[in-house]
């Protein structure tokens, strides 16, 4: 099997995810195409990759145009959409106008740094918080790292802003910040940060930040039964560790579980759900391989770390998940949907369980996607770089 394995990912060799290069896996690479468990698993039976199938059933229509990279948005109680640009705006479309919000964070807007994710906090309409990540040249060390902020919107204006987290140490590199923000139902927030191009050094350590889903209390605080609170020298906002670049994370509705996608280097995206204090293996394991060809790892799993329920070959640089619960969708109802930075298209992947069963290509040549949420109305919509937010439609 893992002859076979290799031999499919050296034939999909030029065809590596929105992250290609040539040079292992460094900044630059990074850089030219991002543009700017309470227990441990032991190692079960990964499915195969599968082909992707193609469908024409779907268009769209614009609702937002103009935007540069629209990194992630939200709506807000009233309808209108709170909108990050990478470039650090933050924009309020109301009304059919685009309005600037000024107060924003300062961001350190390098490679896929940037203004990143924004969330509501669930109890938005009695509380008024909203959330960012971001990257931040707060701290210690040159360049910057992924922040955590809450704020309120009064007008067209941020106000009470906190800094809730800040990884350290800065650095220059500009790849690998993340970064998404989901809470749970209990009302844990959650957020991720890339292994910010040191793989041998961050995502396995846990006294240091990078690479990690971290969980924290609204106000910031950490919980105390985090896995590692009490721990020697730990990072004790860190819940799950072993994580290469998530930049797609949701709370599934069914099973209560945050489940993250994430950047693979050259193959081997993964769809993961996050556990308690679980390893999920990198740089240790991987189904995928330096930009050169050349192997990171000939280990897939091991004991004590956890597998992906699912893997990209090849990679499709997933950016953006939802999982859909709408009856205007009745065919997507109980499905993923991800945006393909690499490939521009939206992907509905079919779910039983914690299985794929089959993949679809939707909105194909859209664009760059971004993002996708579900908006309280029950449609989709979906972030494109260089056009906008569209809603998804049906053809017929």
């Amino acid at each position: 099997m893992k002859k076979i394995l290799l031999l499919f990912t050296f034939v999909f060799s030029l065809y590596s995810c929105g992250e290609n290069g040539k040079s292992s896996d460094s900044a630059q690479a990074e850089e030219n195409t991002e543009q700017i468990s309470e227990e441990q698993s032991e190692p079960g039976e990964v499915p195969d990759p599968i082909p992707a199938d193609s469908s024409e059933e779907y268009s769209y229509e614009m609702v937002v145009e103009g935007l540069k990279i629209p990194w992630g948005f939200e709506f807000l109680p009233d309808g209108s959409i709170i909108i990050t640009e990478k470039s650090g705006e933050i924009i309020h479309f109301k009304d059919g106008q685009k309005i600037k919000i000024e107060g924003g964070p300062e961001v350190y807007n390098r490679g896929q740094g940037g203004l990143l994710d924004v969330a509501l906090h669930p109890n938005y309409a009695s509380n008024g918080w909203l959330y960012l990540t971001y990257s931040s040249k707060e701290g210690e060390g040159e360049g910057g790292n992924t922040a955590l902020m809450r704020a309120k919107l009064n007008g067209n204006q941020l106000t009470d802003k906190e800094v809730l987290y800040k990884a350290s140490p800065n650095t220059t590199k500009g790849q690998h910040f993340g970064s998404r923000i989901s809470f749970d139902k209990n009302g844990y927030l959650y957020f991720t940060s890339g292994d910010r191009g040191a793989r041998d050094e961050n995502p396995q350590d846990i006294t240091r930040d990078n690479g990690k889903v971290y969980r924290l209390n609204d106000d910031g605080s950490v919980p105390s039964d985090n896995p590692f609170v009490g721990e020697e020298n730990a990072v004790e906002a860190i819940y799950s560790y072993g994580h290469r670049n998530p930049q797609g994370m949701i709370l599934n509705p069914e099973t209560g579980e945050i489940w993250v996608h994430e950047h693979g280097p050259k193959g081997g995206d993964e769809i993961n759900v996050v556990k308690k204090g679980a390893n999920y293996g990198w740089p240790v394991v991987t189904y995928g391989e330096n930009y050169d060809g050349t192997p990171i790892t000939d280990e897939r799993s091991r004991p004590g770390m956890e597998d992906p329920i699912f893997y990209w070959l090849p990679s499709i640089a997933p950016s953006g998940f939802a999982y859909v619960t709408s009856d205007k969708f009745p065919e997507l109802k109980g499905d993923l949907l991800v945006g393909s930075l690499k490939f521009k298209y939206l992907e509905h992947l079919e779910l039983d369980g914690k299985t794929i069963t089959k993949r679809t290509r939707l909105l194909q040549d859209i664009g760059r996607l971004r993002d996708v949420i579900q908006g309280p109305d029950g449609n989709i919509y979906v972030a494109v770089e260089g056009k906008g937010i569209a809603k998804l439609t049906h053809n017929n």
